[in-house]
């Protein structure tokens, strides 16, 4: 069968329409979030205190030698956006900002200033220096400008100034410590590792005279091993040729061993080449057929018949010797073939565990020299990056931190610019809550509207169910839902091609969808027209009919299928004339072979015959593939899809299920419709409404003679 056919996607074109939909529908959201948003920002923006800034600029580049050292390579050092970042974050570090702040005794006076006197800790002081500082690059350059906000317009420049002074020395005194710090640490890790080497040299070299390994072993990676690759390749091949040769002696004495002496005698000649059992055989042939000749002629008394008889005798004895002797020797063969077999296996094996045994033995050398290896190789490592650096200590080298402009005091506040503050508040505000409604509604992709289904399901919609329908069973042929399922009655009448297609199978993609429902009221509405109408409970996984209807469910479906009770035992009637039940019965442990075999298919062409409409009752479609086998079998399908429920490829895959099968889906059922929020519905919500009330006065006004409102009933059955 082909694979199922994934519809193209067409382009969803929204309407002006359509955006002021989602705006009315979520106008709740939009309210608060821009609320919330203009009054947050307008409170921020009187709350926070004026401030003044200043900035300082320094001059900041790589520290760089006259003279290229052996690591550098020749090349341009222009702009580095890293290196201005990383000097951000120098910058901003507890090691200059924690000097400025005790270069200032910014703990106290902050302290007295916004802790009430208490001497602030240095992790709140660095925390508030933090807060106040900006620091930016000027684009295309080496300079950063330092900026500081303050409400004194003296401290805030006071902070700049000191901030770039305190970064410079900060690089000064990196520039000696790194000069002289290194190469103490390299020569003290290359001693600490020439100890190591020496220490791991002596300790190999115990271990190969302890372990007796030759100095031919010793100088490779691994002891040689006893058996070469050739070697034991030649080894191989004599042994799969002695298998071979081996499974073939078997298997002849095997096939000679069950043969009696007749037929060793028939089939020897032929297998073994053996010249005296030929000679026998011939000679015994030919005194055969001399008594043959004797035995016309003479009587058993004659001396030459007795002479003839008494060479078969021995002839047959000898043939009998031979044979026997070809198979013992057939059996010595065997025995030979299978000892020189495992003689050479056992060689094999023997040189392989001596090779296993020597690695085994030397394995502990051979870790100590690789650890050695290792350990000189980062010894020559170490020994080359001294003598690099101690060249580079030598070469001269400028270091290029300069303050370009000092940072003087601020003349006006910089901080808050209300109406700026204000007006981002109302423009931020609106955006952002009309964004998050047409997010909520994109990340909403389950069924809103009619044109929705048809649009992705190419498939019409033949029916609109309201919310909170309850069972037409219960409620009556005047219940204010009814219309709706005569409405889909009508629609279903008319999308048949056929009079003849009168068996329906009900589905949905998942649980929960008003599956059940929709199936039940359907059918209670055939069944008020008059027609007959048999509602079969074919979800075996969970029925729930037989709790609605209010019967037993120990016998149905299932008794019928396994060939337990009748038909006419199974069917249930209902308080609705004319509509029937089937129920699911007991569950059987695997309902896919029930629902697809002949027995169901039979049983729906008997219904097809007795009721003039059959409506089965299925699982979602896509849980288990009951509902694809009900909607192979049944004439038409109804798939039902409940209101912004389920995201809309799942119901196109569940469409797609049932074209696969060969269903013939006639339609969609929306069901769960909220027809008070969504203007999309208003036109059925009024239409459903106004019917209600006007049967209503239909029958109020027949009340008192009783016929008119029977007539009205009467006129509505004909019309649908």
């Amino acid at each position: 069968m082909d694979p199922l056919k994934v519809q193209p996607a067409q382009e969803t074109k929204l309407h002006f329409l359509d955006y002021w939909r989602i705006i009315r529908i979520r106008k709740t959201v939009i309210l608060a979030v821009f609320l919330l948003v203009v009054i947050t920002a307008t409170l921020v923006t009187f709350i926070l205190p004026e401030s003044f800034s200043s900035t300082a600029r320094i001059k900041v580049e790589r520290d760089a030698s006259d003279i290229q050292s052996f690591t550098e390579r020749q090349a341009f050092q222009g702009y580095d956006p890293y290196f201005i970042q990383t000097e951000f974050e120098v910058i901003n570090s507890e090691i200059i900002l924690g000097k400025v702040i005790e270069s200032l005794d910014l703990m106290t006076k902050w302290g007295q200033k916004y802790a009430g006197g208490d001497r602030l800790k240095l992790p709140e002081a660095i925390g508030m220096l933090k807060g106040r500082m900006d620091l930016r690059p000027v684009r295309n350059t080496s300079l950063i400008e330092v900026r500081v906000f303050s409400e004194d317009r003296e401290e805030a420049a006071k902070l700049a100034n000191e901030i770039a002074e305190v970064y410079k020395g900060h690089r000064t005194e990196q520039r000696r410590r790194l000069t002289t710090g290194g190469i103490k640490a390299l020569e003290a890790r290359f001693s600490e590792q020439e100890d190591k080497v020496g220490k791991v040299q002596a300790d190999a070299e115990k271990l190969r005279k302890d372990l007796g390994i030759s100095d031919i072993d010793a100088q490779g990676t691994a002891p040689a091993p006893m058996v070469e690759a050739d070697t034991y390749r030649k080894f191989e091949a004599l042994r799969i040729e002695g298998e071979m040769r081996l499974m073939g002696k078997e298997e002849m004495l095997a096939k000679l061993k069950p043969l009696n002496k007749e037929e060793l005698r028939k089939v020897l000649p032929r297998t073994i080449q053996d010249s005296l059992l030929t000679t026998l055989l011939g000679e015994l042939s030919t005194a055969e057929q001399r008594f043959a000749a004797l035995e016309k002629d003479f009587s058993p008394d004659h001396p030459n018949y007795k002479s003839i008889q008494a060479l078969l005798a021995k002839l047959e004895k000898q043939v009998t010797d031979q044979i026997d002797g070809i198979m013992v020797s057939l059996d010595i063969q065997v025995a030979s073939a299978r000892a020189e077999l495992e003689k050479l296996n056992k060689s094999v094996q023997d040189a392989k565990q001596q090779d296993i045994d020597k690695a085994e033995k030397s394995r502990p050398y051979f870790d100590k020299k690789r650890e050695m290896e290792n350990l000189m190789r980062f010894r020559q490592i170490l020994d080359l990056k001294i003598a690099s650096e101690k060249i580079d200590v030598d070469l001269p080298k400028s270091m290029m931190v300069e303050i370009v402009d000092r940072a003087q005091p601020g003349v006006r506040p910089v901080r808050p610019n209300k109406p700026l503050n204000i007006a981002l508040g109302i423009v931020i505000g609106l955006v952002v809550g009309v964004g998050l409604a047409f997010f909520i509604e994109y990340l909403d992709t389950s069924v809103k509207t009619i044109d929705d289904v048809e649009r992705a399901l190419q498939s019409p919609v033949l029916g609109v169910i309201p919310q909170n329908v309850g069972y037409l069973v219960d409620e009556g042929s005047e219940s204010p839902h009814a219309e709706a399922y005569r409405v889909l009655r009508t629609n279903l009448l008319f999308s048949r091609k056929d009079d003849k297609l009168n068996t329906a199978a009900i589905v949905s993609a998942g649980a929960g969808e008003g599956k059940s429902t929709t199936v039940l009221n359907l059918a209670t509405v055939f069944a008020q027209s008059g027609q007959r109408v048999l509602v079969v409970d074919s979800d075996l996984r969970r029925p729930t009919l037989h709790k609605t209807l209010r019967v037993t469910n120990t016998i149905g479906l299932t008794n019928y299928l396994l060939k337990q009770n009748t038909l006419e035992e199974v069917i249930q009637t209902t308080a609705v004339p004319s509509l029937d039940f089937m129920a699911s019965g007991k569950l059987p442990s695997s309902s896919l072979g029930i629902l697809s075999s002949n027995q169901m298919k039979d049983l729906i062409s008997e219904l097809k015959q007795r009721y003039d409409f059959v409506f089965f009752d299925s699982p979602p479609i896509m849980g288990v593939s009951d509902a694809s086998i009900l909607a192979s079998e049944v004439d038409i399908t109804l798939q039902v899809i409940q209101y912004r429920r389920y995201p809309q490829p799942m119901n196109i895959r569940a469409k797609q299920l049932i074209e696969k099968v060969g269903g013939n889906l006639v339609g969609i059922v929306l069901n769960n419709i909220n027809m008070s929020q969504d203007e999309s519905y208003y036109y059925y919500s009024g239409y459903y409404h106004d019917y209600y009330y006007r049967s209503e006065e239909s029958a109020e006004a027949g009340a008192p003679g009783k016929e008119g409102g029977d007539k009205g009933k009467v006129e509505i059955k004909q019309k649908y």
